[in-house]
């Protein structure tokens, strides 16, 4: 009998070591469920396409030119500051790395397009009081957020190589003159990242850099501007792109095997 409760003894302290030694080894980068915020830079560029089609009111000729209007090279920039947040689980398998992340983030960017000189849109009709007198066009990224899936490589124990793909959907605020307006555009996004553990800290948590693409779809955008006073009609779509860099923290504090 003595011997049993010294062998059961001995199990046990076997286990208390074990688990002591993984607990000092942590998490590998990118490991478990973990949590993580980050901040940086973002920049994109907006294509805007103008289709108008004009045409003569009784008595009065004919006022404009019909035509599309487009910015098929270049466009408009946008830049400006952002913060956010991840939330993932990923596996490690040898060197090779799997997992899926959400993200969101907010920040400061926009563009703004300023004129000397007012420009004064109608809503379509003959009616002068609807017109509306512009001389800044301002928008305005207020969010985004999406989900990926991850792939990556161990370069060694402590640094994760890893590759994202998925979807990211930001919304939008445009003002111009006096109103104001929101759009929601998105598409696929792409990122990689590099991630290392910074264990004198603690061996969960790691410094993460990244940078992410995505590639809006085209939207319709017509702003609430139906025509002119003339009996035009305008119709208008965006599209474009945006680049983000940020660099980050991020923890690991649970991983699902330990339930089994």
């Amino acid at each position: 009998m003595k011997k049993v409760k010294l062998i059961i003894a001995a199990a046990a302290m076997l286990g208390l070591v074990s688990s002591s030694g993984v607990y000092a080894d942590g998490f590998a980068p990118g490991e478990g469920l973990y949590l993580g915020g980050f901040a940086g830079v973002g920049t994109g560029m907006v294509q805007p396409k103008v289709t108008t089609n004009n045409t003569s009111a009784a008595g009065a000729g004919t006022h404009g030119t019909a035509g599309t209007f487009e910015a098929a090279e270049g466009g408009l920039g946008l830049e400006g500051f952002e913060g956010g947040g991840w939330i993932g689980y990923g596996y490690k398998m040898g060197d090779l790395y799997a997992g899926l992340e959400g993200e969101i983030a907010a920040g400061s960017v926009e563009f703004k397009l300023t004129s000397d000189t007012p420009v004064t849109i109608h809503d379509g009709t003959a009616d002068a009081d609807d017109a509306v007198t512009v001389s800044e066009i301002k928008a305005k990224k207020e969010w985004s957020g999406g989900a990926f899936g991850r792939l990556g490589l161990y370069v060694n124990p402590n640094t994760l190589l890893s590759f994202k793909a998925g979807v990211l959907v930001s919304k939008f605020e445009v003002t111009y003159g006096a109103l104001q307006e929101e759009y929601y555009g998105g598409g696929p996004a792409f990122g990689a990242s590099l991630e290392s553990t910074i264990a004198s800290i603690d061996p969960n948590l790691v410094v993460r850099m990244e940078s992410v693409y995505t590639d809006f779809l085209t939207v319709d955008a017509n702003v609430g501007i139906g025509g002119d006073a003339y009996g035009g009609t305008t119709a208008s779509e965006v599209t474009g792109s945006a680049l983000s860099a940020r660099i980050g923290l991020a923890y690991s504090f649970f991983d699902v095997n330990s339930l089994f």
